[in-house]
């Protein structure tokens, strides 16, 4: 399939510009430097890699404050779906259900407006397949401890009967965070996984020491998630032996671990913890285990969905029988919660689910916005051929950079592609010496490369970003 000689882009930006542009000769620049000694003193900036302007950051391009302009296949940690200062997100911050919206900020549980229901049906058109319901939080990490409430009070719900009355002795010992009204039960996890960073979503996490240390965490089991050998095709026996120790692990934690597992939480890639890849005979393997033990298979579609590999959902890829109980979104999507079906998730009692605002309404009609743009532009389909297209530049890059280039993967899913550097260190000069040559890049887990271009990336922009990586790697 040839990639369009016309590409959302340019149907947004038509003066989106041509090429990267970096006007310093070191990155942050000195005007950045500036802003960000003044930012330090009324907020942590150190993890910021450059102060942008983003009223002069357009389409596949972010702007610094020193002038630089880069090509941004980062995207703001993967939840820019459709590029800076995009028209149609525009008009619709700028409608009347947006200023309501912004101005009352309405406590939706209690007082929801005339058009809620509407906006959430504009979200539920591209929920993924067999979901029906949706729960709406404020961020990914708070989309995942939802989610886990709802699991939980589900679990609950099922040995008690979901009309039954609490008993006085769980209203009492919950008072004292004690058992029986505070049960103890666990959502199962994977090593190298990323969920979060609150309380229990820290618990659940498992990619990098730095998100949980010196939090108090549950004792939750965790499980071991594929590691393949790439490249995949040569590689099927070994890798199907993988997905089998594996599982067989989920299974065996199921069986011992000390208390319920009332939940099992997984990435359809797993992101923050390295770009790692699992089969659809690994997922299915997932699904029927927890039907097995009476738990409950939340997706985490927090960095995957919104058409970032291809699919709408990237989890859908599988055809999961029957469909996951949650999927949990934010990121491209610009709002959070998660969607389900069965309708005893919604708990037994109300206010049990429930907070102030229960989401963001303003997050909600932009979710709402791009989604109708993806849909009605196709934009899962255009950046799968251009995902194709820049894979197999990046597998020819490999073989003129086979010490550089390691571990390729991410065939077949649009963008959202990674690779591995030597060693850590090579992986993070790399990424300070790609933006110098004008492209903003991020990494994941300890020496790993991920490209989270916007669903408007174009073949012109995979043209320069070969180009850039090529004369990076070339330079060292």
């Amino acid at each position: 399939m040839s990639v369009p000689e016309v590409t959302p882009a340019e149907v947004y930006y038509p003066n989106e510009p041509a090429a990267p542009s970096v006007q310093t000769a070191e990155i942050p620049g000195p005007k950045t430097k500036k802003a960000l000694e003044e930012l330090a003193e009324v907020f942590d900036a150190r993890c910021a890699y450059f102060v942008a302007d983003y009223d002069k950051s357009v389409g596949n391009y972010i702007a610094d404050v020193d002038g630089n302009v880069f090509l941004d296949v980062y995207a703001q940690i993967a939840s820019i779906a459709l590029g800076y200062n995009n028209p149609a997100l525009i008009e619709a911050a700028k409608s009347d259900r947006m200023i309501s919206a912004l101005v009352q900020r309405p406590a939706l549980g209690n007082f929801p407006s005339a058009e809620f229901a509407d906006i959430l049906k504009d979200i539920l058109k591209v929920a993924p397949k067999g979901q029906t319901k949706l729960w709406s939080g404020l961020s990914g990490a708070d989309a995942n401890e939802l989610a886990f409430k709802a699991v939980f009070m589900n679990y609950q719900a099922k040995k008690r009967g979901y009309n039954t009355s609490f008993t006085t002795e769980e209203e009492t010992s919950v008072m004292e965070n004690a058992i029986p009204g505070s049960p103890e039960l666990a959502i199962m996890s994977f090593e190298r996984a990323f969920h979060g960073r609150l309380f229990a979503t820290a618990s659940v996490t498992r990619s990098k020491p730095i998100h949980k240390l010196d939090m108090p965490s549950f004792h939750w089991p965790k499980a071991e998630f594929p590691s393949y050998k790439y490249p995949l095709e040569d590689n099927e026996a070994a890798n199907k032996a993988e997905d089998e120790r594996c599982l067989k692990i989920v299974e065996e934690l199921y069986k011992t671990w000390h208390c319920p597992i009332a939940g099992l939480i997984v990435e359809p890639i797993q992101s923050e913890g390295g770009d790692n890849h699992g089969s659809t005979a690994f997922f299915q393997g997932l699904r029927d285990i927890t039907l097995k033990y009476n738990s409950l298979l939340i997706m985490d579609e927090v960095q995957t969905g919104v058409a970032a590999t291809g699919e709408m959902w990237a989890h859908e890829r599988f055809n999961l029988s029957p469909p996951a109980d949650l999927v949990t979104f934010s990121k491209k999507f610009q709002s959070a919660g998660y969607f389900y079906h069965d309708p005893e998730l919604t708990p037994n009692l109300p206010y049990r689910q429930f907070n102030t605002w229960c989401g963001d309404p303003t997050k909600m009609i932009i979710a709402g916005a791009i989604a109708k743009e993806v849909v009605e532009k196709d934009l899962a389909k255009k950046i799968s051929v251009v995902g194709d297209y820049l894979y197999a530049a990046l597998a020819e890059l490999s073989k003129k950079y086979p010490t550089e280039i390691l571990n390729l993967r991410g065939k077949d899913r649009a963008c959202f592609i990674a690779w591995d550097s030597p060693s850590p260190a090579a992986r993070n000069a790399f990424l300070v010496n790609m933006k110098k040559n004008g492209v903003n890049i991020g990494g994941c887990a300890e020496t790993g490369i991920r490209l989270r271009p916007t669903l408007t990336f174009g073949k012109k922009h995979a043209d320069i970003l070969i180009q850039a990586i090529d004369k990076t790697l070339g330079e060292n």
